[in-house]
């Protein structure tokens, strides 16, 4: 209100996601009854530009494959860039420097 900061002071956007696989099926945006059950449990966090801020992916039972990290992974970027899209829609699109 004071006119102190004249353009948004952040230059691109976070998100975050669970995913996992229960019952031999890869989830996205686990709710607790799933989280408790998963298999594999995984959490992405990344920039709204694609980039990587965390991985942690945890076998809860039997060791998983590079095919079903891939599975998550993509399944995660689904699920990001959602929620980016909508920080997007309601923030508006950042300046990137």
């Amino acid at each position: 209100n004071k006119g102190l900061i004249q353009t948004i002071p952040v230059d691109d956007y976070v998100a975050a996601t669970s995913v996992g696989i229960v019952a031999n099926e890869a989830l996205l945006d686990l709710a607790y009854e799933e989280d408790s059950r998963a298999e594999v449990d995984m959490n992405v966090v990344k920039t709204g530009g694609g980039r990587y801020i965390e991985v942690q992916g945890t076998a809860e039972a039997m060791p998983f494959g590079r095919e079903a990290l891939l599975t998550l992974l993509d399944l995660a970027d689904l699920g990001i860039g959602q929620i980016v899209a909508l920080q997007r829609e309601h923030v508006g699109h950042l300046l990137q420097k």
